[in-house]
């Protein structure tokens, strides 16, 4: 047996967390570095236009919009923060709060102005850290191989402080006046329209999203990848949900208040989607329409994953998955969304179901799988809409506790499941009778969902099949290792088909499409050709352990903690061996904290799982690394040492 003793908890590299930073580099600053700038003496002309009793525009590097109420306002966007000179002017005496559309430097470069005077800025929540933490997106931005060519470089050099998130779909309160947060991507990815009704008008303050009557103030911004159109795209999609609310009044980051908006935004819609089909060949988002399968099955096939809408004569519906609105959505959300953040999500199809389908009421919603690009607008059906979720047994801890596990395509947002259900259990809903199975292959958490309906025999299976564009007979597959694949996880999908004999498949992507007996069973021999190659590639007895990153893990992946406080840390050790399994583990972590046992010591029987625990505690006014940190498991498999095979991450709070 290999000596397990002190120094296995090896001292932790104090600069580990900044390892992106040169050695030479300062330490972030706490406070706003308005004295590390110089500043220049630029500054625009002209006084404040009103445009009603208590609503005023002045033309900066932006336009900034005063909301007036008594002596105090509420200040949309700031550009160089000249308003201020202005202010008492129109009898005002308290900038109560400065709400931002967007992140662009001219909305906020003398947003240090508002700093000095402890004067609160609320910003998107999507881009609260291109205002926060402007440092760090400076420190990793790439500038060589440039592909990604988002105009993220307009962001603000300096921190800025956030007091508050404008989160999309809420409302922010001011005095007797609401501002509610309508996402409108397109001229960034994170931008918002702001909707209060002033001076008896509904009122949009829409940032950049357009300039004019079919006009936008850039098309530079509206490109994210290279060669792209994605801002068009989404512009489109965000001016047709902006006229949906039919405001009164348009008042632009650039460009003339509008006072008849209806006509101008159909008209910039029109011309933006003109420019999309002759740039890509394809029609935008906005443009992707539903198909009934059958009466009660309606299919959304170009959304981001299909998501299906089961109707019930009573006007409620199932959502079999609600992910992002189309890929373009999903795509570029994703890789603009902040380390720690979560995919942004906008609204989709639901009024469409109400005026062409007859729904009433998103009554559940329940994810074929557990991956965010299905089930990312779950959060917001149950915010908005009210709406249960459902789901099979082994996804409810990844919904509820993300921060527990290291998998691909999690959601960074939990939420609430209102029931589980076990392997083969049978249930009722509305008028339809549905049986729920456990389909691993593309992910261990993943169902199939078996009910007749209209007369057919439809299964909802997720990701797990797909047409093959081989042709060869079978259905394709994939196989992605770090959702957790055993070397039979694909047959048993297969086999589950294979017994029940669906006569339509609902897939994770695409339409629906029928299948027959003969296209399993050629599926199911290529699947043991695949198990084969499990077995013929990996060490004699090791399969699995070569297929499962996560065989032994920490639990939470994520820890949230802070300096002074004692957490429970969980090892989780699962066994494939068809003996029992002994695991010796010692974290590798900050020599200052306190664990507890030095090395946790587990086994596990065969083809079992067993649980061990570490106490974990930050002494009080220890300053970690950074904000966000790694720590190590040191690992002892039968006598055998592994080395640090695993880890957690640390997120300090605050």
């Amino acid at each position: 047996m290999l000596a397990m003793s002190k120094p296995t908890r090896r001292n932790f590299l104090r600069s580990a967390g900044l390892a992106a930073t040169p050695p030479a580099a300062a330490a972030p600053a706490q406070t706003p570095a308005a004295k590390a700038y110089r500043r220049t003496r630029f500054a625009p002309t002209g006084v404040p236009k009103k445009i009603s009793d208590n609503l005023f525009l002045f033309e900066d590097t932006c336009n900034v919009y005063v909301v007036r109420e008594g002596s105090r306002c509420v200040l949309v966007d700031f550009g160089s923060g000249k308003i201020l000179d202005h202010l008492a002017g129109l009898g005002i005496t308290q900038v109560d709060w400065v709400l931002h559309t967007h992140h662009h430097r001219d909305q906020c470069q003398g947003d240090w102005k508002l700093a000095e005077r402890k004067i609160p800025v609320a910003v998107p929540a999507h881009e609260r850290h291109l205002f926060a933490d402007a440092r760090n997106f400076w420190r990793n931005r790439r500038v060589f191989h440039l592909y990604y060519v988002r105009n993220d470089f307009n962001t603000i050099t300096e921190d800025i402080p956030v007091a508050r998130p404008l989160q999309d779909y809420s409302t922010f309160a001011w005095g007797k006046t609401e501002f509610y947060v309508l996402p409108t991507p397109g001229h960034t990815l994170g931008s918002i329209t702001l909707m209060a009704t002033i001076d008896g008008k509904k009122t949009a303050f829409s940032g950049d999203l357009m300039h004019a009557p079919g006009k936008i103030q850039t098309l530079y911004d509206t490109q994210v990848n290279y060669g792209g159109s994605e801002g068009i795209d989404l512009g489109i999609f965000s001016l047709s949900r902006l006229r949906e609310l039919k405001p009164a009044l348009l008042c632009p980051s650039h460009g003339e208040v509008l006072s008849n908006p209806d006509d101008g935004i159909g008209q910039t819609i029109r011309r933006l989607t003109d420019y999309y089909k002759f740039q890509t060949g394809n029609d935008p988002s906005e443009e992707g329409m539903p198909y009934a399968v059958s009466p009660h099955l309606i299919c959304h096939y170009q959304t981001t994953s299909s998501f299906y809408a089961i109707l019930s004569n009573s006007g409620k519906a199932m959502f079999i998955d609600y992910g992002s609105a189309s890929g373009v959505h999903f795509g570029n959300f994703e890789r603009a969304t902040s380390t720690t953040d979560r995919i942004r999500f906008v609204e989709h199809n639901i009024d469409r179901l109400k005026r062409d389908y007859g729904l009433k009421q998103v009554d559940v919603a329940m994810p074929s799988h557990m991956h965010d690009d299905h089930m990312n607008g779950f959060p917001h059906l149950v915010r908005h809409h009210s709406t249960r979720v459902w789901c099979y047994e082994n996804m409810v801890d990844i919904f509820e506790n993300p921060r527990g596990h290291n998998l691909g395509c999690i959601l960074g947002e939990p939420f609430k499941v209102a029931r589980s259900f076990r392997d083969g259990e049978k249930f009722r809903w509305e008028e339809f009778e549905f049986e729920i199975k456990h389909s691993p292959g593309h992910t261990d958490y993943q169902m199939a969902l078996f009910v007749t309906i209209d007369g057919q025999k439809v299964a909802f299976t997720g990701d797990a099949f797909f047409p093959n564009p081989r042709n060869d007979g079978t259905l394709r597959h994939n196989l992605i290792f770090r959702n957790h694949v055993e070397h039979d996880s694909h047959l048993k999908c297969v086999r589950t088909l294979l017994e029940r004999e669906p006569q339509t498949i609902c897939p994770g992507h695409g339409r629906a499409y029928p299948v027959d007996r003969s296209i399993l069973e050629a599926t199911e021999q290529k699947l043991r050709r695949q198990q084969q190659f499990f077995f013929d590639m990996l060490p004699e007895g090791e399969t699995n352990f070569g297929l499962d990153p996560s065989w032994v893990k920490l639990y939470p992946y994520q820890m949230l903690i802070a300096a002074g406080e004692t957490q429970k840390l969980q090892l989780r050790a699962r066994n494939y061996y068809s003996a029992p399994m002994k695991v010796e583990v010692g974290l590798v972590a900050p020599s200052e904290w306190r664990i507890s046992p030095d090395v946790a010591r587990l086994e596990v029987p065969a083809g079992a799982e067993s649980v061990a625990e570490f106490q974990v505690t930050i002494p009080g006014g220890w300053t970690a690394p950074g904000p966000r940190f790694a720590i190590a498991a040191d690992v002892v498999r039968d006598g055998r040492y592994l080395g640090q095979i695993t880890e957690a991450v640390v997120d300090m709070k605050g």
